[in-house]
């Protein structure tokens, strides 16, 4: 999953980018609003967390951009203000969800999950392929009753790779969808990863390489 935290206050965004990953999310960061909608256009979230009050150009007006130029993602704005009114507008403003400062980061974390389901469709909690079965809710994987120690970052490969249901996926869809800004377009932890997953998998082997296009299950 990946989101984007639209916060201008460095030092909570940064808090709560940190507390994201550690949720195992991809997170990016942007501190004002007009690089908040930049990056909004530019790239691809499952979940925005935006901020009302922010400089260069007002939460609402970023959320009213991102709803005309049709962005699929799903929209948590936050404010210092918690009326029934606030809530009203935000949502009017085409926002999917909306969240009191202060908060709680368990309902922070929650709240991003739930709309991140939104995005998508259905997909039952549990996926199988052969002798393989993904638990993403519980983020678990085994293979033929065996529980695959995987780190968090081989796992959210794995979910990908088995939810995409056989369709190619690219190593820089991956790259985009588990990791964030902060990795290195021309790194090879997408081969890595997907190296230590496949020995974890055993065999008889199931991540397939598409010549020039990718992997596949």
């Amino acid at each position: 999953m990946r989101v984007l935290v639209v916060e201008d206050d460095e030092e909570m965004a940064q808090t709560v980018a940190v507390g994201l990953r550690r949720a195992q999310m991809a997170v990016d960061v942007a501190l004002d609003g007009p690089s908040g909608l930049e990056r909004a256009l530019f790239n691809s979230y499952d979940v925005i967390v935006l901020d009302r009050d922010l400089p260069g150009m007002h939460g609402d007006d970023v959320c009213r951009e991102l709803i005309d130029a049709g962005c699929g993602s799903r929209v948590l704005m936050l404010t210092a203000a918690g009326t029934l009114e606030d809530l009203v507008d935000g949502l009017n403003l085409g926002a999917d969800d909306y969240l009191p400062k202060p908060f709680g980061f368990p309902a922070l974390v929650a709240r991003i999950r739930a709309l991140a389901r939104r995005s998508y469709p259905a997909l039952p909690p549990i996926t199988r392929h052969g002798d393989l079965e993904v638990d993403t809710a519980r983020r678990r994987a085994t293979r033929a009753g065996r529980v695959l120690d995987l780190r968090p970052k081989e796992f959210s490969v794995l979910e990908v790779l088995i939810t995409a249901s056989g369709r190619t996926v690219s190593a820089e869809e991956l790259l985009e969808r588990v990791w964030d800004e902060a990795a290195d377009p021309f790194t090879n932890a997408v081969k890595i990863t997907i190296s230590r997953l496949r020995t974890k998998l055993g065999d008889p082997p199931l991540i397939e390489t598409v010549s020039k296009s990718g992997y596949r299950i």
